[in-house]
């Protein structure tokens, strides 16, 4: 038996909707069709969840919210994400549905880069975005959590970079969820042409333990040749909001995607993330660490597709279970023919702190190709005694040891963050979840 799945949006909303966004006719039309295929399409299966009963279809979709004059008004929460001694030059901050606050150097608005609300950038850069929207990345007749997010899309970013052009400091973001009811479908558009690179970097807060809501969020990540981008993220949603989470990567000749993903979410969770390596010479390194707890239950799959040749995927994925809480991890290698050269390597390791939490990592390699290098490691344990007896031996006592080996344990992906103030942050959420 699974939960009512009927949405309270009807056509006539959609439309309306998208009138007082002040849309193009091809957004309106593809949010239609996508609403037509709601109901006619499956949920997603992630393996071995069963989310039939997650809540998909309760929420709040439209909840504005206030702009603010000055970063000091923001919950200390909030500013923790951000650098203290130097303010950020570009930052955008979306508060419920609503910008609250962005700035973009005038050094890089003079050189065509394009950092903006995904609203804003339908009516001034409406080529752009027709151009790249869930079309390479992400499709929107996947299953029935895509075609809802097109449909419904209330919010989201979108960051292009011109050929030649190179980003030296990270563009940042910060989705506020401050309604404890407002779901959030946000698109997430960033593209940088040949050349190119960046670093991205999105926090997600929520703040509803109890109130229940949807995340349903769409990221869709394009490096043409010989381009770089580096994406980071913390997902930090409370107990009331189920997520859905679909990164998706599209890499070129000679292009690199990396990511670094925090999701430390309370609530029930499905993440995926996959990046396709088309061009020849293409690489990705996909770094993902979570802290599970409660009774929440979690799937997360990276997976890397190989149809360049000599192109190279990395995924390392590393969890922390505690309580009751539950976590699938899948990683993915796949490596197409004809993509000759080509090397496929995953690790993903679950760590285990109580009787009753449960971790399973299945490294997965896909092969249709003979002249390739591939390789997995997976365990599933817990707190080495030996690693404990050595540290306690050194004088530290027993809950310092094990709280030293879980920070040495989630390090790989907590260093990668470019931001350092969104890395201690990070840091003290992984202290509040798991101690």
């Amino acid at each position: 038996m699974s939960v009512e799945t009927k949405l309270p949006y009807d056509k006539d909303y959609i439309n309306q909707f998208s009138k007082d966004n002040n849309e193009p006719e091809w957004m309106t039309s593809l949010r239609l069709q996508a609403l037509e295929q709601v109901e006619a399409l499956e949920l997603p299966k992630p393996d071995k969840t069963k989310i039939g009963k997650w809540n998909f279809s309760r929420f709040k979709h439209l909840a504005e919210g206030d702009k603010i004059s000055s970063l000091k008004e923001l919950p200390e929460a909030l500013q923790g994400f951000l650098d203290e001694e130097n303010t950020p030059e570009n930052l955008l901050i979306q508060r419920n549905h609503s910008v609250a606050y962005a700035t973009l150097s005038e050094e890089l608005k003079e050189q065509g880069v394009i950092f903006t609300d995904i609203f804003t950038a339908l009516k001034e850069h409406e080529d752009l975005v027709k151009r790249y929207y869930m079309k390479d990345a992400v499709s929107v007749d996947e299953h029935r959590l895509t075609a809802l997010h097109a449909a419904l899309m209330n919010g989201g970013i979108f960051v292009y970079v011109p050929k030649n052009v190179e980003v030296s400091v990270p563009l940042q973001v910060i989705f506020w969820q401050e309604d404890p009811e407002a779901a959030l479908f946000n698109h997430v558009l960033v593209v940088a042409e040949e050349n190119s690179s960046l670093t991205y970097v999105e926090n997600y807060i929520s703040n509803n333990e109890t109130e229940e809501t949807l995340a349903n969020v769409v990221t869709e990540v394009i490096a043409q040749n010989n381009a770089k981008i580096s994406f980071g993220a913390v997902d930090n949603f409370a107990a009331g909001t189920t997520v859905y989470n679909n990164r998706r990567g599209v890499a070129y000749r000679d292009a690199n995607i990396d990511w670094a993903l925090g999701q430390m979410n309370d609530g029930n969770t499905v993440s995926e993330n996959i990046t396709h390596l088309v061009g020849d010479n293409s690489l990705s390194n996909a770094k993902t660490v979570t802290v599970g707890r409660g009774k929440q239950t979690q799937n997360f799959t990276a997976k890397i597709v190989h149809f360049g040749k000599n192109s190279e995927g990395y995924i390392l994925q590393h969890g922390v279970m505690k309580d009751s809480a539950s976590s699938i991890f899948n990683g993915i290698g796949k490596i197409e023919h004809g993509a000759s050269k080509s090397n496929a390597e995953q690790e993903s390791r679950v760590l285990m702190l109580s009787e009753k939490a449960r971790g399973d990592a299945n490294p997965i390699l896909l092969i249709d190709e003979d002249d390739v290098t591939a390789g997995h490691a997976a365990s599933v344990g817990r707190v080495d005694p030996l690693q404990l007896y050595y540290l306690m031996s050194r004088g530290i006592t027993q809950n310092e040891a094990e709280r030293l080996i879980i920070h040495g344990f989630l390090a790989p992906v907590v260093n990668q963050l470019p931001i350092e103030a969104v890395k201690n942050q990070l840091t003290q959420v992984i202290e509040r979840k798991v101690y």
